[in-house]
Order: C-alpha cells, then sequence, then structure tokens
C-alpha cells in the first residue's frame, strides 16, 4: 500500500480528484494487486484444498475465474465509485 500511494495520491491530486475518490482508487488497486496475484492467499488457499486429487490447475482453475469474477467487477465498481464521488 505504501507504495501505491506514493503513486496514486500525487496522481489523483494533479488530476483533481476527491479525498474520498482517491482512496477508492487507492482501495480498489491494492484489492486488485491482491487478488490477481498467483502468489496471494486469495489463490493459494482454494488451490490447497483443491489439489487435493492432484488434477486442480492453479492457474486455470483458480487464478482465471478469480479475474473473471472478483477483479473485473471490483475493477468496475471502484472506477464507478471514483467517478461518481
Amino acid at each position: 500500500m505504501p507504495i501505491l500511494a506514493a503513486i496514486f495520491v500525487p496522481l489523483c491530486v494533479q488530476l483533481g480528484f476527491d479525498p474520498v475518490a482517491t482512496v477508492c482508487i487507492v482501495g480498489t488497486a491494492g484489492a486488485l494487486g491482491d487478488a490477481g496475484s498467483p502468489a496471494s492467499d486469495s489463490t493459494l488457499g482454494p488451490t490447497s484444498g483443491l489439489n487435493v486429487d492432484g488434477q486442480h490447475h492453479h492457474i486455470w482453475d483458480t487464478v482465471v475465474p478469480t479475474f473473471i469474477h472478483y477483479n473485473l467487477p471490483l475493477l468496475a465498481f471502484g472506477w464507478l465509485a471514483a467517478m461518481t464521488l
């Protein structure tokens, strides 16, 4: 988060975003970075549980569905929140 804040806060101030919109942008970026990473707890936990039979593919069976069903809506709602606030 400190790296995201150091990049996004001055950028949002320069672009004229409100402080609440800046918080939405930084929070969305943090959540996307955590859930979108193949090495995050959000993807490694389900993979370790589902790979009991040895037939679970980490990327295609966990990371891609997480991206489609969690990251894309998160990106859309984060953008919508930043634009409306």
